[in-house]
Order: C-alpha cells, then sequence, then structure tokens
C-alpha cells in the first residue's frame, strides 16, 4: 500500500520539445529561466535551473548524436516544479559515475559538469548504453518549498512522455494518473490511461484532451467503466485508441482495458506479458470490452505507449533499465522505440510493489 499513497502522482504539463541545433543552448536556456519565473521561482532558483539546462543541451549539442531535451512543469496541489528530460542516440556513457565526476564535461569543454546539475537538481537520474544512447531527468522544485513545510515529492510512482510528429508542434498523443482511495476494499489503487488520437495535429490533440478530462472527472473506478465514459466524451471528436489501467498494490493484480492500438506491457527483469487491446475506436465505434486481471510482479513496471513507438523493443536490450525512475524508463523506451512519421505516447508505472 506504501507504494502508492506514499509516492506523489503528479500533474504534467509539456511545454516544448527543443532539438539541437547551433541556437538549441541559448534557446533552451532562455525558455527554462522563463518557465522558472513563470511558476514562481526566485531569481537564484531560476539561475539555477537556467545554468543546468544550459549544461545538459551544450552536451547534447557538442557530444551527442540526435539530442533532443523536454522542459515541463509538474505540479503537486500546492506547487509546481520545472523538469527536463533529455534523450540522444548515442554514443552512450561506459561509465557513467566517471562523466558525473566533478571537473568533467562529457564534451572535452569547460562546463559546470553533470555531477553539478545533479546537485543542483532535487530530483535526478541517468541512464546510459554505449553505443546506444542516453536519458537524464532532473526536477527543480522552488528552494522556500521545504522551508514551507511542504517537503519535495521524491520517487513519483508515475510519468510519461509524449512527443510530436515531427512538423507539428502540439501533440495527439495524451496521458494521465491518479489514485484512488476511495474503494477500502482493494485498498488504494492507481489509475492511468494513455489516448491516441485519431490522426496528427490540433484535431488528434483536441481527442486526447477530452479523453485526459473525462477520465479526471469521473468517479467511477474500474477501467472498463472509465473507458465507457472517455468513449462518451469523445463523441463528436475525430476518437482515438484508449487504455486505462487500474494497478492494486494489496490485491497485488493489475486490471486492463483498452481499445484501438494502445500497446500495453507488464515487465519484469526477464519477462514481457502483453495486454491486449479489442478493435475500435473510442468516440465512434466499440466492441464489447474486455478486462484483463493479472498479477502484479514484485519489481515490475506497467508501460502503455501509442503506435508511434513500435513494438520490437526487449528489456535485455536495455540492461539495468528496471531499477530507473519511470521518467528515465519512459525517455529509453521512447529513444528505442520511436518512429519520427508519428505522434509518440508512453507512460510508464513503477512502484514498489
Amino acid at each position: 500500500m506504501g507504494s502508492v499513497t506514499a509516492l506523489t502522482v503528479l500533474e504534467c504539463e509539456d511545454i516544448a520539445w527543443f532539438r539541437s541545433d547551433p541556437a538549441f543552448p541559448a534557446a533552451a536556456r532562455g525558455a527554462a529561466a522563463a518557465l522558472a519565473r513563470r511558476i514562481g521561482f526566485d531569481t537564484h532558483r531560476a539561475s539555477e535551473v537556467a545554468l543546468a539546462v544550459s549544461e545538459a543541451s551544450t552536451n547534447l549539442q557538442r557530444h551527442a548524436s540526435d539530442g533532443a531535451l523536454l522542459l515541463r512543469v509538474l505540479r503537486t496541489r500546492d506547487t509546481a516544479a520545472v523538469e527536463f528530460v533529455t534523450v540522444d542516440t548515442g554514443p552512450g556513457m561506459a561509465d557513467v559515475s566517471a562523466a558525473m565526476a566533478d571537473g568533467v564535461s562529457t564534451a572535452g569543454t569547460l562546463g559546470i559538469g553533470l555531477g553539478a546539475v545533479a546537485r543542483l537538481a532535487d530530483g535526478f537520474d541517468i541512464h546510459s548504453l554505449p553505443g546506444r544512447g542516453t536519458v537524464m531527468a532532473a526536477q527543480f522544485w522552488p528552494r522556500s518549498r521545504p522551508a514551507a513545510g511542504h517537503p519535495v515529492p521524491t520517487g513519483p510512482v508515475v510519468a510519461g512522455l509524449t512527443r510530436p510528429i515531427s512538423g507539428e508542434t502540439v501533440c495527439g498523443d495524451a496521458w494521465a494518473a491518479r489514485v484512488d482511495t476511495t474503494a477500502s476494499e482493494t485498498g488504494p489503487a492507481l489509475l492511468m490511461m494513455l489516448c491516441d488520437g485519431l490522426g496528427h495535429g490540433p484535431l488528434a490533440a483536441r481527442s486526447s484532451e477530452a479523453a485526459v478530462g473525462a477520465f479526471r472527472r469521473t468517479t467511477v473506478r474500474d477501467p472498463e467503466s472509465i473507458l465507457r465514459e472517455i468513449h462518451g466524451a469523445l463523441r463528436g471528436t475525430r476518437g482515438g485508441a484508449v487504455a486505462v489501467v487500474r494497478i492494486e498494490p494489496d490485491r497485488q493484480r493489475v486490471l486492463f482495458c483498452g481499445v484501438g492500438n494502445v500497446s500495453g506491457f507488464l515487465i519484469a527483469p526477464g519477462t514481457r506479458k502483453s495486454l491486449l487491446s479489442a478493435p475500435g475506436i473510442v468516440g465512434h465505434q466499440m466492441r464489447t470490452l474486455r478486462t484483463f486481471d493479472l498479477p502484479l510482479i514484485p519489481g515490475s513496471a506497467l508501460v502503455l505507449h501509442s503506435d508511434g513507438l513500435t513494438e520490437r523493443w526487449t528489456m535485455d536490450a536495455l540492461p539495468g533499465l528496471l531499477q530507473h525512475t519511470p521518467s528515465v524508463v519512459a525517455g529509453q523506451l521512447l529513444r528505442e522505440a520511436a518512429v519520427r512519421r508519428d505522434d509518440a505516447g508512453i507512460v510508464v508505472a513503477k512502484g514498489a510493489w
């Protein structure tokens, strides 16, 4: 039970992806500073965020292949944070600990170093595969937060990433998660949803936004009932593919119900179990729904992703990844399996169950 109740499920607002080009570090740094000030950071903390983003983006530009940085806002009920996630396709690091040492710059240039980035951040995680690529995630909360009696959330149990198709600025995929504490017979549960709006661009995004809104408003608790409410909310939109999951740590089970091309997997060391969705388009045509009831494997993670990622990834090819945070797991799977010709969305739940 503690794995759900002790960890905060954070609201997430993706701001922008920055891709490596000559103006990349300056643009990312300026956007990070402006974002930090907009959500209430003081001048000093905003400058620390900007410095960390500048170091990360400069390293991507000078050293990595196909590097990108996502800048976004995380929110609790009473405050907000800045998070950045970097993804690249190589060359990767054989010794992450050495790269984190003070005075070391990944590109061999003078910089503050990744170790200093980690110290400036309230949450930091990195996973690298030599010859494949690196994913790094860092969270920055306002320094006044602990003094105000609100401890910094650590170890979020769920995180997701969305990236629009090349040429678009909005993504047609969206995800959401929340904790259900109302069912005393099952104990606290984690509910999560992924929607892949049909097509691309603003109309697809409208579908996924409607799905997120219905998911957050509904008072029903089982995946099939939630999916039916989302179906009603998507009428009048293009519709989409949607999957809903309920994870019940106390009962050690996972409930899954999906329609359309959203892939679901329960992954653990040495195993990957597929969760099957029914054919159809939520908001337009749904056949008889089926809920799958699976045992929750200790140490496992639950992954949902749109068909903007292929299903050809395997955990054997990503050694050590399951020991990392949901943000980094999602980032490595995005790097491994996403295709540029489609919107890509992935959400990962991982706790101490």
